[in-house]
């Protein structure tokens, strides 16, 4: 029996670590999903982060892929998290169109008496703060940046506080990491690490229907129960919140047959997938400008053996300069 090909709206064609942009123009509903798998696993791998930060890192990085494979334009979304936690920060970006990295820094004592203890959710870890996300266009343009605090909620009810807060727009988000233990082809063990997640957004052509009630302290005026919830949104916001995590990363599952789970009754087109990548955006020539803006003091005091080593932080690639490269002559 031949083996054919999927094809584009047929299960399993897009795989891991494509995005697929979706419509259910039944219920005024667009969206992106995605399940991220060999990619996830390289930029987990080189940092080997203990497995609470790895899970944080791999949601934060769902996240970037979902809301950056939605820029129209060349340039960069961060989504960075700075807080008081013993995860102290972590930052995702990506490059359009497709250039994703990671990274995290963590106290070590603080993390273990956190998992002593069992604090290892995302909340726990990240403490009270702030998470940050910043439109960068270039050099000749002015970074736009949506700032929500960190109040002891998940990353996917923060993200939602983003959008109700910057683009007043409904949206739901679902997040889902998982860590697998198998064996590769000649039998041995193998660890690897999966994530997936959706983002649905109402987007009706009338847009008072897209009206939201106030944010707590907010000067919107709406009265304790006044608001409505459109009745089409309030079906979407069910059939996302039906979402099992194990569901968003399992490789059997596939993203295109969670969306015709999802939303099959209401009939849900998708788009060609849109491929993400684990790729710095660093370089020696960069390194090297960097290091071109320390003093001469500085640059003297990261000498070692007539060169300084600069390691990036995202990628752990490791550059070496000769004292003749970053030193004036």
């Amino acid at each position: 029996m031949t083996e054919t090909t999927p094809g584009l709206g047929q299960f399993d064609y897009a795989g891991d670590d494509h995005v697929v942009p979706f419509q259910v123009e039944g219920l005024d509903v667009r969206g992106r999903a995605v399940q991220l798998g060999p990619m996830l696993d390289a930029i987990l791998e080189r940092h080997n982060y203990p497995l609470p930060v790895a899970r944080l890192v791999a949601e934060t990085v769902v996240l970037t892929v979902l809301l950056g494979t939605s820029l129209k334009f060349e340039g960069k979304l961060i989504v960075q998290t700075k807080s008081n936690g013993p995860v102290d920060l972590v930052v995702a970006d990506f490059s359009t169109p497709d250039r994703v990295r990671a990274y995290a820094r963590y106290n070590e004592e603080a993390l273990s008496i956190a998992e002593e203890n069992g604090l290892t959710q995302p909340q726990h870890l990240l403490g009270e703060g702030i998470l940050a996300f910043t439109i960068d266009q270039g050099a000749h343009t002015q970074r736009y940046q949506g700032i929500v605090p960190l109040d002891g909620a998940t990353l996917e009810e923060i993200a939602g506080v983003y959008f109700r807060q910057s683009e007043q727009i409904p949206t739901k988000v679902r997040l889902g990491v998982a860590e697998l233990l198998d064996r590769d082809e000649n039998g041995k063990p193998r660890h690897r690490w999966r994530a997936g997640g959706m983002v649905a957004q109402f987007l009706p052509e009338a847009p008072e229907r897209m009206r939201q009630p106030d944010l707590p302290g907010g000067d919107g005026g709406d009265a304790e129960g006044a608001f409505e919830v459109d009745d089409l949104w309030d079906e979407a916001s069910v059939m996302v919140e039906t979402i099992d995590a194990d569901e968003l990363t399992d490789p059997m599952v596939g993203t295109e047959r969670l969306l015709y789970r999802l939303f099959h009754e209401r009939g849900v087109k998708v788009y060609p997938p849109q491929a993400v990548y684990d790729k710095c955006s660093c370089s020696r020539e960069k390194l090297r400008d960097v290091l071109a803006g320390l003093s001469q003091d500085d640059i003297d005091h990261s000498m070692e053996d007539g060169k300084v080593a600069v390691t990036c932080e995202f990628c752990s690639t490791t550059y070496r300069f000769e004292a003749t490269e970053v030193r004036p002559q």
